[in-house]
């Protein structure tokens, strides 16, 4: 099957695939926006538990599907897994650092004589709520604003910035990501509590959360999308590159099902959530805007790698830059991991299954104070 297809529609078959993880990494930073709403939602300890026994049945989703993204893209595009994580680790480290302090709280709040307290693993919480989700908006941005590296012959990796990966800061688009990406998962993370905890308070809380944070996501949504699509971008030719104005509304035009489909129907599809929780009281709008966020990320990854739009840009030396074609596996390996990718649907029931039995009915207040994964 796979043996018969060429290198590049292997090479745009997995970052077809990569996408799809991309869009379900980006849904499932519902978990950080529920832990940045801890203290305006939980309210007190019994309201907080209440939260955090909600999200703590669901925080190593978001952390192995990070890390079967980084996994995937070191697989199936060796040079731009070392050029982004080699040059720019002190951005990835300070992200995968929220990420533990993350896990260390779940582990050790509800811990008597713990050495921070609970407030302190709160604000632990709130800084992978927020800055981890914020800092992994720009290394995203970074895919369409380029990074300060070089390649030798050799294709060893020079990287030409003092600030190893936080040069993404410097890039206005990548700031507005950031915060585009800090709303979403705010929005998501309270229609999950909205969904998942049946306490009148909480859920007063969390509806007064999603209205505040949906009301400053759509504009900031929808100004970063319009600027997206008003960026330049930079196509490698071989060895010769030139600037492609206004690149990646050329790509969306150009991928009517991946791009405008994805991006249009995620939209609808998220702002549909929104009011179904708001305007119906219908707790399943979680599941509504939770799919539009998986489709919005697709259609973002997607255009990040389209064509001979480099998929990583070079900013101080242009020829350098990284596309799907330059930047992937052999032949060979891309073939035997193609058949591998077959698994996925298998993967993706477990991980549907593990969900429902690990939480298939509304938390409520006695449930916690019996439940041995109480936080």
């Amino acid at each position: 099957m796979f043996e018969t297809w060429t290198l590049s529609s292997l090479q745009a078959w997995w970052w077809l695939i990569l996408s799809v993880i991309g869009g379900f990494l980006v849904a499932m930073t519902f978990i950080q926006g529920g832990q940045a709403l801890l203290g305006r939602v939980g309210g007190d300890e019994d309201g907080k538990r209440l939260v955090l026994n909600a999200l703590g049945r669901k925080w190593e989703l978001a952390f192995t599907t990070l890390v079967l993204f980084g996994g995937a893209l070191f697989a199936a595009f060796p040079l731009y897994y070392s050029v982004s994580f080699g040059g720019a680790y002190l951005l990835w480290m300070s992200i995968l650092l929220t990420f533990v302090l993350q896990a260390v709280s779940y582990e050790f709040r509800g811990k008597a004589h713990n050495l921070f307290g609970a407030r302190g693993f709160d604000g632990f919480l709130w800084v992978n709520g927020t800055a981890g989700v914020f800092l992994l908006g720009l290394a995203v941005g970074s895919l369409f604003t380029g990074a300060p590296f070089t390649r030798d012959a050799a294709n060893v990796v020079h990287w030409a910035g003092s600030l190893r990966g936080f040069e993404a800061a410097l890039a206005p688009f990548n700031l507005l990501l950031g915060l585009t990406l800090v709303l979403l998962a705010r929005v998501l993370g309270a229609l999950y509590l909205l969904y998942a905890v049946d306490a009148p308070l909480v859920e007063t809380r969390a509806r007064a959360a999603l209205k505040l944070h949906a009301l400053a996501f759509v504009p900031v949504y929808l100004l970063t999308v319009g600027w997206l699509l008003t960026l330049d971008g930079v196509a490698v030719h071989g060895s010769s590159t030139e600037v492609v104005p206004l690149a990646y509304l050329g790509a969306l035009s150009a991928l009517p099902v991946r791009g405008v489909a994805s991006l249009l129907l995620g939209t609808v599809s998220v702002l549909a959530g929104v009011g179904l929780a708001l305007f119906a009281a219908s707790r399943r709008g979680f599941w509504l805007s939770f799919a539009g966020s998986v489709l919005v990320g697709v259609g973002l990854f997607s255009l990040a790698g389209h064509g001979e739009l480099a998929l990583y840009a070079s900013t101080v030396a242009p020829a350098d830059s990284l596309t799907l074609s330059n930047a992937s596996s052999t032949r060979y390996t891309l073939v035997t991991m193609s058949y591998v990718s077959l698994l996925i649907p298998f993967v993706l029931a477990y991980i549907a299954f593990v969900w429902r039995a690990m939480g298939v009915r509304l938390l409520t207040t006695s449930e916690v104070d019996s439940d041995p994964l109480s936080y």
